[in-house]
């Protein structure tokens, strides 16, 4: 399907785990001359990370798995974005940890976990100058803790033009608390910084997973109360 100039795009059917024990053996060369739309996430961030680094557009987005459980605009949106219709996404600004601004940049990231397992690997992504998106599931909130501060160290969150977090679901504490919930633990871990932080935004694993463009140039406006995703090009 990959190689294949008649295949339009590839709807990876489910996530959960293992898309990284098979990243070395893919071939991405004819790809890369034919480039078609990979749909996914969680799991899926290893590849929607490995299509970055090659300069090619990819789409976080509902799977098939689980898709009639999702609000309709989870699916009217990878309908909107596969066939080249005008698309933006907007949610609430209401999260008392925002830090609101409008920031321009490429759209990147994905499932926490995953981008953190691939920290010191070819497929990390570069995220100078970039709009980070990040969501995680089913994890302890010190092993968020744990992430962020890799990341930080890896010199991944310095130099974003804005931090964006989706769903930071069913999340478990220790017998002993932590002491923050995982929102605060990621607004700690860029509080030094100054570019936007938005919490609320509509894209996990969440009743509304609405379809992000990954390596496309987004502008985010803030309003009163919502802030406004625009996609610039949408290629």
């Amino acid at each position: 399907m990959m190689d294949s100039p008649e295949v339009k795009a590839i709807w990876c059917a489910r996530g959960g785990y293992g898309t990284v024990r098979m990243i070395d053996q893919l071939d991405f060369s004819l790809f890369a001359q034919n480039p078609k739309w990979v749909v996914g996430y969680s799991d899926i961030t290893v590849l929607h990370s490995e299509l970055h680094n090659l300069g090619v557009m990819s789409l976080h987005a509902q799977m098939p798995v689980q898709l009639e459980e999702k609000s309709a605009e989870s699916a009217e949106s990878i309908r909107k974005v596969l066939f080249g219709e005008e698309y933006e996404v907007q949610f609430k600004n209401d999260s008392s940890l925002n830090r609101a601004g409008q920031a321009t940049g490429s759209l990147i990231g994905g499932n926490l976990s995953v981008l953190y397992s691939l920290c010191g690997s070819s497929s990390a992504i570069k995220t100078a100058g970039k709009i980070l998106f990040i969501e995680d599931l089913d994890e302890y909130v010190y092993h968020i803790d744990r992430m962020m501060m890799n990341l930080k160290r890896n010199g991944m969150l310095s130099e974003l033009r804005a931090l964006l977090i989706g769903g930071m679901s069913d999340m478990h504490d220790n017998a002993i608390p932590f002491g923050k919930t995982a929102e605060e633990i990621i607004f700690d871990a860029v509080k030094e910084y100054d570019y936007p932080v938005y919490f609320g935004v509509p894209a996990g694993h969440i009743p509304d997973n609405r379809a992000l463009i990954f390596g496309e140039k987004v502008v985010l406006k803030p309003k009163e109360d919502t802030v406004v995703m625009h996609f610039l090009n949408k290629t």
